[in-house]
């Protein structure tokens, strides 16, 4: 066989043999896309195999096709056709973000940790097993933010700003992927230190608010002062908002019954929004 065939190899394992990327930023979620690719896996099989490298006997990690696995798992099956190829840990992990973002749906947090994993990966550059051209492109004279910037069409400082997302606590990134809070203040939050920003969690739950961009730049600016208390983030979290309306509020528990039992809020908050939509076109109200 050639060498070409050996880096490169379909074959159908076993989904046991099949392990997640390690720390894999890209959840599984049981939404409509991934529903949809059930229904074709089941119809038609599995188009485009998988992507994984060896790591052992009967042994493989996926670079991509961590969905279709659970398809596969859903519908029974026991294996899946997977491209078997030859890469360095720094390879693989662009392999990985690459693939990934070819999604329909990221969430603020997955685009965090994929583009600081990707970042990493490509400060290794130079080193042995991974160079510029496995990137796609020369990038000599380019900023590893900068490429990535090019690669998935957004600005530097828009991939720094998801990058400052991986420094937030769990319950405030959960609340940036929920739509709860925006991404500006949320990177001016992630400047705080954790015990800061768990007491900042503590009063949004507490007020049911979040900060603005501008009480968010404050707070960042009062986290080094004695004075950051408790009592400072209620006042500031208390003002009333420049051009403030009264919000609407739709408690997730009055309309969740209404739902299937397995939607999230975003699956939640995308339906209501389409919905609303189609009811405001066949009514005339928009275009």
């Amino acid at each position: 066989m050639r060498r070409d065939d050996q880096r490169q190899a379909v074959k159908n394992i076993p989904l046991e043999q099949l392990k997640p990327f390690k720390n894999h930023p890209f959840q599984v979620r049981d939404d409509e896309e991934f529903r949809r690719l059930v229904e074709s896996i089941e119809i038609h099989g599995v188009i485009h195999p998988a992507v994984a490298r060896q790591i052992g006997e009967d042994c493989y990690e996926l670079i991509s096709g961590h969905r279709r696995k659970a398809a596969c798992e859903v519908l029974g099956y026991s294996e899946m056709p997977v491209l078997v190829r030859s890469m360095t840990d720094d390879e693989a992990v662009v392999n990985m973000v690459d693939a990934n973002l070819q999604r329909e749906t990221i969430l603020p947090s997955e685009r965090a940790f994929a583009y600081k994993m990707k970042l990493v990966a490509m400060s290794h550059q130079g080193r042995k097993g991974f160079t510029s051209a496995q990137l796609g492109r020369k990038c000599v004279g380019k900023e590893s933010r900068e490429l990535i910037a090019e690669q998935v069409g957004q600005s530097r400082n828009q991939i720094s700003r998801y990058i400052r997302l991986t420094e937030l606590i769990p319950e405030i990134l959960e609340m940036v992927d929920n739509r709860k809070m925006a991404l500006n203040p949320a990177v001016s939050i992630s400047y705080l230190d954790k015990k800061q920003q768990r007491l900042l969690y503590k009063v949004m739950v507490a007020l049911k608010a979040t900060p603005s961009i501008s009480q968010a730049k404050a707070i960042r600016e009062k986290a080094s002062e004695s004075d950051f208390t408790e009592d400072y983030l209620v006042c500031i979290l208390s003002e009333k908002k420049p051009n403030q309306r009264e919000p609407m509020i739709v408690e997730e528990e009055e309309i969740k019954q209404y739902f299937p039992s397995h939607y999230n809020s975003e699956q939640m908050h995308n339906t209501i929004l389409l919905l609303i939509r189609n009811w405001s076109k066949k009514r005339g109200y928009t275009q």
